[in-house]
């Protein structure tokens, strides 16, 4: 499959120019997740243990791999689709998580991935599961927050008016997390009582969890805001509008600077109190999520790269794959590890050199729609003089995924300054 054509937007057909239009969402944005075929890609985001770094393919397994050269330690099949899906970790008993879409939740031996048990849901199980307090907690498409004991065994459930494809989050004895119903929920992580919830404008989805820092909770809607909300009472703090393609990424808090990153493609610099500080445009949707480590910030994008900035928004480099990255790295030792959609697993140094990559078990990149066939643009007023306006909207819905690499320049104060760097990934 031709990655280049997953990073279109639907809106090939239009020469952008537009005064003034508008972005209508006429969908679910559930609907990506059910288009996607098999074949070996990677979404996962991964976790790391004594030097073995675990994660979930579309080739259905489950995989742990030796942090210093990619040797498999070991490899598990669950026999469904994971497309969304990653691994927890209880680090005190050596124990994996993982569920998959059929429906299924597993323990694995996280030394030799023996199956120690595995959970029915009522439905697909998505994104990254939570050991949280000898408990563990995960998402499913019946619109069910589930809690088990260690042993496998249902303690309670949570339901919600909606799917549920948002990686949960503990915190202070509460359990944070968005639904589809467009309601971010916050539920006691004893009883599954709930203790609040906070009602956005539309759907809420996101493969990373949430960070409460200092009392408050981090999080963004598919109505193209971000919010801060107090993570004791669900009141609102703040919003920061984003972009007009809403948000699948969970935001995190650096040195009391918040990062977030949405699906127009646009890293934005927050302050504490809701001030943009900078912006970064880089050629793709991002998400999930972003990491950071050292003054460096860290993320993946849907152009085919990881970017690697310094807390002023400037590029330092970025590393290209053959397909989207959607996780950020994780980091040991002196190496940053991510998974692409292109099959490969990756580690890179801190300068952004490739140390090795592995191959999952399917080289079939796993087909996706293109991340905005459920929007439609709708034309208000067309320019009459180009030459004597403004130039609006510096986003070329047209372009050629190619010619969007390293061209958009941030509305504020980043740019990106380096080519890619053909040694870098094939």
């Amino acid at each position: 499959m031709d990655m280049n054509a997953n990073l279109n937007d639907g809106f090939s057909g239009f020469e952008l120019e537009l005064e003034d239009f508008e972005v209508r969402k006429i969908g679910s944005s559930l609907n990506r997740l059910y288009s996607v075929g098999p074949g070996g890609s990677i979404l996962s985001l991964p976790e790391i243990k004594d030097g073995v770094v675990f994660f979930c393919s579309m080739d259905q397994h489950v995989y742990a791999l030796d942090c210093a050269g990619g040797g498999v330690k070991w490899k598990f099949r669950t026999g469904g689709n994971m497309a969304g899906n990653s691994t927890a970790l209880n680090a005190e008993d050596d124990v994996v998580y993982a569920g998959n879409l059929a429906g299924s939740f597993y323990a694995l031996g996280a030394k030799t991935g023996k199956e120690i048990w595995r959970f029915r849901a009522g439905s697909g199980v998505t994104t990254k599961p939570l050991f949280y307090r000898d408990r563990i907690f995960f998402p499913c498409l019946n619109g069910n927050v589930y809690c088990l004991d260690k042993d496998g065994r249902e303690l309670w459930r949570f339901k919600t008016g909606g799917e549920i494809y948002y990686a949960p989050a503990g915190d202070d004895g509460k359990i944070y997390f968005g639904s589809y119903d467009g309601n971010f929920y916050c539920i006691d992580a004893g009883s599954g009582r709930e203790i609040w919830r906070f009602r956005t404008g539309d759907e809420i989805q996101s493969e990373g969890p949430i960070h409460v820092h200092k009392g408050v909770a981090y999080f963004a809607s598919m109505d193209n805001n971000l919010y801060a909300v107090d993570a004791k009472t669900g009141r609102e703090l703040w919003r920061f509008k984003t972009g007009k393609y809403g948000n699948c990424c969970s935001p995190i808090i650096h040195d009391d600077v918040v990062y977030h990153g949405s699906r127009d493609g646009i890293l934005y610099a927050v302050s504490l109190d809701g001030r943009e500080l900078w912006r970064f445009k880089a050629g793709g949707l991002i998400g999930p999520g972003v990491s950071a480590q050292k003054n460096r910030i860290y993320f993946g994008c849907e152009d085919a790269n990881l970017y690697c900035l310094d807390v002023n928004g400037n590029e330092l480099w970025c590393f290209r794959t053959s397909g989207p990255v959607w996780n950020y790295p994780v980091v040991w030792k002196n190496s940053l590890l991510f998974g692409s959609w292109d099959c490969h697993f990756y580690c890179i140094d801190f300068s952004g050199k490739e140390k090795w990559r592995f191959q999952t078990s399917d080289k079939t990149i796993s087909k996706v729609d293109p991340p905005y066939k459920v929007f439609e643009m709708v034309v208000k007023k067309s320019f009459e003089d180009a030459n004597e306006k403004d130039d609006k909207y510096d986003i070329n819905l047209g372009a050629k995924s190619e010619d969007r690499f390293y061209t958009a320049k941030s509305e504020y104060m980043s740019e990106t300054t380096y080519a890619t760097k053909k040694d870098y990934g094939q």
